[in-house]
């Protein structure tokens, strides 16, 4: 599989302070890659040395197979970036921002082309309203169509959700999986809102205090045996009661005021369902309870939800 960014001994300090230490990681080509930590982790700092806007201390850069350094030029014009909250001109249309940003790109696209641009990021509809119109997720959408509008292979994303509601999050997550899995793009996205990389990372990186914890693929990484199930059923006593008798007792815990919370295996969370069906027991509700998040936790030292059910 060939690699978009291979980083190499990633070094950066701030006075006192290692933002950034001894970090490696590759990134392969055409996945939506996960850079995760918490807050102050050191995710803008290395960004922001991906992007140039920073000089590393130590340590190199490729990208598209090219030092960094030498070839700055001809990666920028491969690549796209919206770094943190996009920085529009709210007294023009979006179709004008846009013609902005492909000017200062250096392209003379047409207005078919930028049209269609704002088509793929859902705003065709709005590209004659001012952004000062804009919900913050319409914005954060045309943030992206800004960052594609020199049709870049590679596009880098900081905290894209960040402070969006739950509609825009899903109009983003939508995007970004469509900009993969329907036009081939790399995109190596920042957060720190695990439940959501689960839903859209193929691969991805840990780090905590500017250090790399874990890299590989999601599905690689954690184990699905320590599945965290929260089940609703309309007589969660008696569900309990009976699943506890059966062959998934080992798995099950109390019932609480959210459900009966079991730990399975993913694979078997069909035949829970069936089990519940098989005791009469109707089945309200059935949420996975982000596996991911129980990983990064155990890494970082948090309490994963796992250990908070059982307390």
């Amino acid at each position: 599989m060939d690699t978009i960014i291979r980083v190499t001994g990633l070094v950066k300090q701030f006075s006192d302070v290692r933002a950034v230490d001894n970090l490696s990681f590759t990134v392969p080509k055409g996945q939506v890659y996960g850079f995760l930590g918490q807050n102050g982790a050191g995710k803008s700092t290395t960004i922001r040395m991906l992007l140039t806007l920073i000089t590393p201390d130590e340590g190199d850069i490729e990208i598209f197979g090219m030092n960094l350094r030498r070839h700055r030029r001809e990666i920028l014009r491969q690549t796209g970036a919206v770094i943190e909250r996009p920085d529009m001109y709210k007294y023009l249309t979006a179709l004008e921002n846009l013609r902005l940003f492909a000017t200062m790109s250096g392209m003379k696209a047409s207005e078919q082309k930028l049209m269609e641009q704002l088509d793929q990021v859902g705003l065709a509809s709005r590209a004659h309203s001012k952004v000062k119109t804009y919900s913050q997720g319409m914005k954060q959408r045309l943030g992206i169509a800004t960052a594609l509008v020199h049709d870049p292979g590679l596009i880098i994303l900081d905290e894209p959700i960040n402070g969006l509601d739950p509609q825009g999050i899903a109009e983003i997550r939508n995007l970004i999986l469509s900009l993969s899995r329907d036009r081939g793009k790399t995109i190596f996205i920042s957060s720190h809102l695990l439940s959501e990389m689960e839903l859209i990372a193929d691969s991805m990186l840990i780090i905590d205090k500017g250090k790399k914890l874990v890299e590989g693929r999601v599905r690689e990484l954690f184990d699905p045996a320590e599945t965290l199930v929260m089940v609703k059923t309309t007589d969660d006593e008696r569900a309990c009661k009976l699943l506890s008798q059966s062959s998934l007792h080992a798995s099950v815990k109390e019932a609480g005021p959210a459900g009966i919370s079991i730990t399975i295996h993913r694979d078997e969370i069909p035949l829970l369902v069936n089990k519940l069906v098989e005791l009469g027991v109707g089945v309200l509700s059935l949420e996975s309870k982000h596996s991911l998040e129980n990983y990064f936790l155990s890494l970082t030292g948090g309490q994963s939800y796992v250990e908070a059910a059982a307390n």
